[in-house]
């Protein structure tokens, strides 16, 4: 049986190339998104960067072409479906079938759960859980008419392993969902070779989190390594779920906390 295996991979097997990709980042305006379009724009990815905030698209779009990527400005509402499905045509139009998806929009809800207002809820769900199947799907869509391979990694939080309480059970819920979304999808999905993993990244410096830290004052003091980790310490995972190395990676979800979780003190 080994002898139909390839055996020319390279040593290490660790390529993070993505010359010839094209990606779609969600929530591209500020925090993970950011970073993400930045480093997939890095390794040769073709980036289409979506968004509500205009203006910060198109000035992380121009920062992105002066420095040798290609990246282009896409406005996206999450909780509009036809939005979502439009971001996917105008990214394949503008620079070729979408192979990377990041799902990683996301929003909290900050409410202790009976004093949710249903507006509130609605869309907590909607850009939290219903825009990311509505992209994998029609990513994936696109990809099996071609029949392409695909990267889509999802972001979802260490919130899905525990929650203390603190107002944000919503949240913790759609995290949850999204962690078996990847699971569900990575099956589906298998035998055209579209990969779905996701990522449970914990208190990051981002600024979702600025609001949090100055509602609970510094978290630092509570942590195992006394530090909040920022979003560049995140890069690794994700060239290694949508680069080359990680071909047999699918239906992963990778805890990346900096040790917040741990409970034990010695």
């Amino acid at each position: 049986m080994s002898d139909n295996q390839p055996q020319d991979f390279p040593l290490p097997n660790a390529s993070t190339d993505l010359s010839g990709s094209v990606a779609v980042v969600t929530g591209a305006s500020s925090g993970f998104g950011k970073r993400f379009a930045r480093v997939l724009a890095s390794q040769g990815a073709k980036v289409a960067l979506c968004a509500r905030r205009v203006d910060r698209l198109e000035a992380l779009a121009e920062e992105i072409n002066a420095n040798g990527g290609k990246a282009i400005a896409i406005p996206m509402d999450a909780t509009d479906a036809d939005a979502l499905v439009n971001a996917v045509e105008a990214a394949e139009k503008k620079l070729g079938l979408v192979d990377i998806l990041i799902n990683n929009a996301g929003i909290p809800d900050a409410q202790r759960a009976h004093k949710m207002e249903l507006e509130l809820i609605d869309r907590v769900l909607g850009v939290n859980l219903r825009a990311p199947w509505i992209l994998s799907c029609e990513v994936a869509r696109r990809l099996l008419a071609a029949k392409k391979p695909g990267r889509i990694v999802n972001i979802s939080s260490t919130a899905h392993y525990r929650y203390d309480g603190g107002g944000a059970a919503l949240y913790a819920t759609t995290k949850t969902a999204l962690a078996r979304m990847t699971e569900t999808l990575s099956v589906e999905w298998a035998y055209a070779n579209i990969n779905v993993n996701a990522i449970c990244p914990g208190m990051f410096v981002t600024e979702m989190t600025d609001g949090m830290f100055e509602r609970i004052g510094d978290p630092r003091p509570m942590l195992a390594r006394k530090r909040v980790p920022v979003p560049a310490e995140l890069d690794s995972t994700l060239l290694y779920l949508v680069g080359p190395a990680s071909e047999c990676v699918t239906g992963a979800v990778i805890k990346v906390d900096d040790g917040q979780s741990a409970r034990m003190r010695m």
